[in-house]
């Protein structure tokens, strides 16, 4: 019993623990969110919204499909890529502050 309560105290335990604890905190849940929140974000497309995607190339959606989306990237200029690509939504007030930095 007592080298059970030595081990439980044991200085090095405690820094794995805290260790494990500030990861999981600091890195897992956080990617866990932003993986969750893109999930959401890709599912949510429609056509009509200015996206961008991973590859930096920036298009109106012109049609979406159950894993693939279209994108109008210059006039009757269509290019179809996967959902996954698709990083972030380009709102005409991200782009007004791009336009003014």
């Amino acid at each position: 019993m007592l080298l059970l309560q030595q081990q439980l105290l044991d200085p090095n335990l405690f820094f794995m623990l805290a260790i494990i604890l500030v990861a999981y905190f600091f890195l897992i849940r956080p990617q866990a969110k932003r993986a969750k929140e893109q999930r959401s974000f890709v599912e949510s497309l429609e056509k009509g919204i200015s996206v961008v995607t991973a590859g930096g190339i920036h298009g109106k959606i012109s049609k979406v499909d159950e894993r693939t989306v279209t994108l109008e990237v210059y006039n009757k200029t269509y290019l179809t890529v996967e959902k996954s690509t698709i990083n972030m939504e380009m709102s005409k007030s991200a782009s007004e502050t791009a336009d003014v930095s």
